[in-house]
């Protein structure tokens, strides 16, 4: 499966953005989906993850109750909703793709596939 993301851009804090990370490939509803970010010097880190079905979701505690993700398997597509935006959610946004239930959804190594990622700049 090939990942594409976008959606990425530059907003003032307080504000909102939603990501899309569009997927190539008939079987893309057999693959839960991840989406990381790495702000610059820093190392990458987990946000969210989506189960194959959009069923089962993971949220990392820096996001929870201002980001959102959901998916529609018809589009071939995951959105991440990111509400109440701060300085510190800045960072190159990717989505990633692995084939099947993910055990550790928040794991790196969980992920076989990538996107090459979109930049979200918050401002103060």
């Amino acid at each position: 499966v090939q990942l594409q993301a976008s959606g990425g851009g530059l907003v003032q804090v307080g504000g909102s953005l939603r990501l899309s990370c569009a997927a190539s490939g008939r079987t893309f509803s057999r693959y839960s989906i991840g989406w990381f970010r790495q702000a610059p010097g820093k190392e990458r880190e987990f946000v969210v993850a989506i189960s194959r079905s959009g069923s089962s979701t993971d949220y990392a505690d820096s996001v929870k109750g201002r980001f959102t993700i959901s998916r529609d398997n018809a589009k071939n597509t995951v959105y991440l909703q990111m509400n109440l935006l701060k300085p510190e959610d800045t960072a190159v946004y990717y989505c990633a793709a692995d084939y099947g239930s993910t055990l550790y959804p928040d794991l790196i190594s969980e992920y076989g596939y990538w996107g090459q990622g979109t930049l979200v700049t918050v401002s103060s």
